[in-house]
């Protein structure tokens, strides 16, 4: 992922910036309801405000079919300028005239939020003549759309070609961070994935089993695997039809010196409901009227342990039902204990997609983790090895 130009290589003072950035926040009845995504976009609108560029703010909201009154950006004005401490303009059109006088309006240090991007369905499709039609709205391109990377959508791939191009500061704080996770680790590196499914995940484990040094599975994923080994499982969510692939996965894995952890003990239930009565059961000794809910408290502890002796952790998923208490209980002790090594300053960790996020903050420790990614699918593909993009277009 290196070879890509940041922001301090860039000339902004003047200039129009068109900045691709995400501001595809939650909203309930017209509010936001996480400024997360808001607030961490402010770091570099206002880096280049304040060095005298004219911010042009290019984004989407939600997944609109044209143009959807329901899907107006009009909302975000608010609280970005906020967030950024500056006034932002708005206009009503992302291309044409009014567009482009818009931009050319701004003074320096000036912000302007366009209207979402894909009321043009020429945005996803790639749509060249979009794409120069955007890039009539600035003098530079900067990306800082990480979680909208792995689209090769006009506003983050196909502009990168028609001006002179650089990643944002949480393009760039993604990037290294991923880098130093998996491109060039420090060893031993420990990957945990979690969340329900083998069959969502086989491209994330077949990359992962050649890359790192220990696989700790858990959630639903752990009980296809045990199943594949012999163990009946109850009345769990398990995908018994991929017994087979699970199999070949642990054999790959093998092969490749990488070592597979799954529980050695799980906590089980009659239903899936908050505070149904539960117990421990090793995972050879499943009721068949009970499902697995958790990890075991002796699993979660014996991988804290083994964290210990691990120099970077990359994880995706929970290891239970984190939603419903107990069944948080393994995600939290590991969770826990892996941000107390990184407070040590022995463990590198990197988190990112799905529940992910939900679930580190529920056990706490979200700001804890060295980075932690809210980009969701893009960090989905970039754990399976998949190209993305966007961050290749920074980088040709």
């Amino acid at each position: 992922m290196s070879g890509f130009a940041s922001l301090d290589a860039a000339d902004v003072r003047g200039k129009r910036v068109v900045l691709r950035t995400d501001l595809n926040v939650p909203v309930k009845d017209g509010v936001v309801t996480d400024l997360t995504r808001i607030e961490r976009a402010a770091t570099t609108i206002q880096e280049i405000a304040g060095k005298g560029g004219r911010v042009v703010v290019l984004c989407h909201f939600g997944r609109p079919k044209g143009a959807e009154e329901k899907y107006s950006q009009h909302f975000l004005v608010e609280p970005l300028a906020k967030a950024i401490g500056r006034p932002v303009a708005w206009s009503a059109d992302v291309i044409g005239p009014k567009a482009v006088a818009a931009s050319k309006a701004l003074a320096d240090g000036g912000v302007l939020l366009m209207e979402n991007v894909r009321f043009h369905p020429e945005e996803e499709k790639n749509d060249p003549a979009f794409a120069k039609s955007l890039a009539e709205l600035g003098e530079i391109y900067v990306n800082d759309a990480f979680s909208a990377a792995h689209r090769a959508h006009a506003s983050t791939e196909g502009m990168a070609k028609l001006l002179p191009r650089f990643a944002g500061r949480l393009m760039q704080a993604e990037l290294e961070a991923l880098g130093k996770a998996l491109e060039h680790p420090q060893k031993p590196v420990a990957a945990l994935v979690g969340g329900a499914k083998v069959s969502t995940k086989l491209d994330l484990l077949g990359n992962l089993v050649a890359k790192v040094d220990m696989l700790i599975i858990g959630g639903g994923m752990a009980n296809t695997f045990l199943f594949a080994q012999g163990h009946e499982v109850g009345k769990s969510l398990c995908e018994r039809d991929l017994a087979d692939t699970a199999r070949d996965i642990l054999v790959k894995a093998k092969a490749a010196g990488c070592e597979i952890v799954l529980p050695t003990d799980a906590v089980v239930a009659g239903a899936f409901a908050e505070h149904a009565p539960s117990k421990v059961v090793p995972v050879s000794a499943v009721p068949a009227d009970q499902m697995i809910l958790d990890t075991g408290p002796a699993s979660a502890a014996d991988v804290a342990k083994r964290l210990e002796s691990c120099k970077t952790l990359v994880w995706n998923g929970p290891l239970g039902a984190f939603e419903i208490e107990p069944f948080d209980a393994a995600t939290n002790t590991v969770a826990r204990a892996a941000a107390a090594l990184t407070a040590r300053g022995s463990l590198l960790t990197v988190a990112g997609g799905g529940d992910t996020v939900s679930a580190l903050a529920h056990a706490g420790v979200e700001d804890k983790f060295s980075y932690i990614s809210t980009a969701g699918g893009a960090f989905l593909e970039w754990l399976e090895g998949k190209e993305l993009p966007g961050v290749k277009a920074l980088n040709s």
